[in-house]
């Protein structure tokens, strides 16, 4: 394979179940129109509260309304879907994984990485502090999984801090790391760009970034502004497209013999003398 089309949706989600399924089927149908072989969605995707994270996953195992939705827009549009991230019930009581979970053309799904670093920070926003680990539980094992021959890294938000994460992606042999999430304006005007660039540098990796990009309101009136920003990184660190705010989409294709040339002219992979 030397190219691959993808693309990077853009959501501004809600605590509205519906609203954002229908959101992300209008958003998936534009990037499919486009010629995307691999769509990425932001994380918390169909649930923007993590209150209702554990009720959403209940739901989720009585009517699999999630699974089923994915598995017929991969197979409708013959695409990979990577859903950013979803709740999913973990043993602990109460509590979920944050799930990234991936469809193949055919609708079976095919990867699922549950996050391993969780946002437990103070944020001079207007909420404050975030602390995840009070309704998510992490995960413990990298994930990556195969599109046309091309091994694909899956990472959800806060992990993007984590260089060792994608370092190890790269030992494995992925050539496109993936970052869906849901930054805060304030974290994300300062971090998301450099650490995304810096990312793709330092593996000469391909990075598809999918945000989200809005204000989001809870079921209390407090508002939440995410940074968007969306964007996709090659392999060199330049920047092949960028969505500033909003709902939308953004398509390009992947150049992988540019991808190849790059890591023969600096091979800085093979020139490690430490280990991560």
């Amino acid at each position: 394979m030397k190219s691959l089309s993808v693309a990077v949706v853009q959501m501004v989600s809600t605590i509205n179940f519906e609203e954002n399924l229908a959101q992300a089927a209008d958003l998936i149908k534009e990037a499919a129109n486009q010629g995307a072989r691999l769509i990425l969605l932001p994380e918390n995707c169909f649930m923007f509260s993590a209150a209702n994270f554990h009720e959403l996953a209940m739901e989720e195992l009585q009517t699999h309304a999630i699974e089923n939705f994915l598995s017929e827009q991969a197979k409708k549009y013959q695409c990979y879907i990577v859903a950013g991230s979803l709740p999913a019930l973990s043993s602990e009581k109460g509590k979920v994984y944050s799930a990234s979970c991936v469809h193949a053309p055919n609708g079976k799904r095919i990867a699922c990485y549950n996050k391993i670093h969780l946002f437990d920070v103070d944020v001079g926003d207007n909420i404050g502090s975030y602390r995840e680990s009070d309704t998510i539980v992490p995960g413990g094992e990298l994930l990556s999984f195969e599109l046309d021959g091309l091994k694909v890294g899956l990472s959800i938000c806060y992990d993007l801090r984590f260089p060792e994460l994608y370092r190890k992606l790269s030992e494995q042999g992925c050539k496109l790391l993936l970052v869906p999430a849901a930054f805060t304006y304030v974290t994300g005007e300062k971090h998301w760009e450099v650490l995304l660039r810096a990312r793709a540098i330092e593996n000469q990796c391909f990075v598809l970034a999918a945000n989200q990009g809005g204000e989001h309101v809870s079921a209390s009136g407090q508002v939440r502004k995410t940074y968007g920003h969306s964007m996709i990184v090659d392999a060199d660190g330049s920047l092949l497209g960028c969505l500033e705010s909003g709902k939308g989409v953004l398509v390009t294709t992947l150049d992988l013999d540019a991808q190849t040339l790059i890591r023969e002219k600096m091979p800085v992979l093979q020139h490690r003398r430490l280990d991560a």
